[in-house]
């Protein structure tokens, strides 16, 4: 590999390769006017099935199995490779052009909240579940929390990028990038020894940690687990599948997908009973026939 040499000052390169490079840019602020659709219900979302997406919708998936009606939701399909993330009505929610985005309508004025850990934050204090109200318990679920929030970047942006979306494959940064992954998931792994879930009970630590790093256990995320001997990690697997049963995640990783099988996908969400009705498999074959 030929060694770089940075210049002076930086300039952006609008032909740099990489998967996502047309969306990247080093500057904020809207790309165009476009306010953004509203549903019928108290929670507005405006998501990805991604990671970060699937945190927010297993949480009110969650939410409203525990029998929380202000917790019904309309989530809105935000596709980031066409850069819905950059128009006015987004950037209006979330400045910083990331999704997922929520907007509370219960509220006057209405409660814009972005970051996916904030989210959780306060759909738990709002709701009065999945977070303690105060005590160590409390303590622990926000460290696991900010843990993931800070530790995810570089599974992300650092290994996954470099894994499976750079232009070209380089050892440097992928050593680099799975000896920091590996790290984090024997730091998993051993607290996960000795508890049951992330802290006490099942929470939004564990809504927070496991679309990431149960999703990276079971060699979904980036096609990676046999490349990161994923399968080692006994204890992560066994937290992983236990939550991977849970009703409400199977229903949570659904919405605002668009990958995987048309079964799995449930690219709009505005009633319960589109679990049923409106997967892509079903809306593909209306479409067939019509």
């Amino acid at each position: 590999m030929t060694e770089y040499v940075p210049p002076k000052v930086w300039s952006w390169n609008k032909e740099s390769g990489g998967r996502f490079a047309a969306i990247n840019r080093p500057i904020a602020g809207p790309t165009h006017d476009k306010d953004l659709p509203v549903g019928k219900h108290p929670m507005q979302l405006y998501s990805l099935g991604t990671p970060n997406g699937v945190k927010v919708t297993v949480m009110l998936e969650e939410l409203l199995a525990l029998g929380h009606a202000g917790a019904e939701y309309d989530a809105w399909l935000i596709n980031i490779g066409e850069g819905h993330q950059f128009s006015s009505g987004f950037v209006g929610i979330n400045p910083n052009s990331k999704i997922p985005a929520l907007a509370d309508h219960s509220t006057d004025p209405v409660t814009r909240v972005f970051e996916s850990g904030s989210m959780l934050v306060y759909l738990a204090e709002k709701f009065g579940a999945f977070l303690p109200a105060s005590g160590p318990d409390r303590t622990q679920a926000l460290n696991w929390l900010f843990w993931q929030m800070g530790s995810a970047p570089m599974l992300g942006g650092g290994f996954g990028h470099f894994y499976a979306y750079a232009p070209e494959k380089w050892e440097y940064p992928i050593d680099r990038y799975a000896m920091e992954v590996k790290r984090q998931l024997d730091v998993l792994d051993r607290h996960l020894a000795d508890n049951e879930y992330m802290a006490g009970d099942y929470g939004i630590a564990d809504m927070a940690i496991w679309p990431w790093y149960g999703a990276l256990s079971l060699g979904l995320l980036y096609e990676a687990g046999e490349f990161l001997d994923v399968a080692s990690y006994t204890n992560v697997i066994r937290w992983t599948k236990q939550i991977a049963e849970r009703p409400a995640v199977k229903r949570g990783r659904m919405v605002n997908r668009v990958f995987g099988a048309p079964e799995s996908q449930l690219r709009e969400r505005h009633d319960a009973s589109d679990f049923d009705t409106n997967t892509q498999d079903k809306v593909d074959a209306r479409a067939a026939k019509a």
